[in-house]
């Protein structure tokens, strides 16, 4: 599932973009939400900056000492994945917008036709971005999970389940079919668990450590443990030198 994130000061404005935005998922059936809708550009920074993000909504000019460029920026230098779309009626940040790599930019007043049409090419964008690997497509609804925000996958019986920051989605596939399309930070550690290694939290006694608060963990198993090491060592020095 794909977070939105939408921030304009004008309350009014901020409300019919919600609305829009939940009438564009419904009717496309399209699998995202709205995980925050605020008026204050600080709040959304500061949620960006602690919560799994996908798609940022921004207005440019609020009245604050903070403008939409400046969130855009500092955004930027923490995740440069986030797709930001500006929302705004001053045409002269035109420029300036599509310079903090831009996916779209709605001139004010909004219509739900140009929204649609931006929000499904974006959609678009992701799925056809297979190279980049950013997005994982998990089964034929257009269900989409930001890569980065896995901690495991684990087979179960006939089913596998994904373990992420914020949800768990259980879908019917192949383990070594899925496995072959996952990026490479994606190793399997067990016969039943495939682990994002940019996501442990620690390892004791062949026991993966993951986030602290929601108590994951998973086993390395004998089988796979001289391969999970390798690449796991090789992950955290090339981080070090980095």
């Amino acid at each position: 599932m794909l977070n939105f994130v939408l921030c304009d000061d004008n309350i009014h404005i901020l409300n019919k973009f919600s609305n829009m935005l939940d009438l564009i998922f419904t009717n496309n059936d399209l699998d995202g939400q709205i995980a925050l809708a605020t008026p204050d550009p600080n709040e959304a920074l500061s949620y960006i900056k602690s919560n799994s993000v996908d798609v940022l909504i921004l207005d440019i000019n609020f009245k604050s000492n903070i403008s939409g460029i400046d969130i855009a920026n500092e955004i930027r230098s923490i995740n440069k994945q986030v797709y930001i779309i500006f929302a705004t009626g001053h045409l002269e940040y035109l420029i300036l917008a599509y310079k903090c790599k831009t996916f779209d930019y709605l001139p004010k007043p909004i219509s739900m036709e140009n929204l649609e049409a931006t929000i499904l090419r974006l959609f678009d964008d992701i799925k056809d971005n297979n190279s980049k690997k950013n997005f994982i497509k998990i089964n034929n609804k257009n269900t989409l999970i930001n890569a980065d925000s896995i901690y495991y996958i684990e087979k179960s019986k006939n089913k596998i389940i994904f373990r992420t920051t914020d949800a768990e989605y259980c879908v019917s596939s192949s383990f070594n079919k899925l496995k072959a399309e996952l990026p490479s930070n994606f190793v399997r550690c067990h016969k039943s668990y495939i682990v994002n290694i940019d996501n442990i939290d620690s390892i004791n006694n062949d026991v993966i450590h993951f986030d602290k608060a929601n108590n994951y963990t998973c086993a390395i198993g004998q089988v796979y443990k001289k391969n999970f090491f390798e690449v796991f060592n090789n992950e955290f020095n090339a981080n070090l030198n980095k």
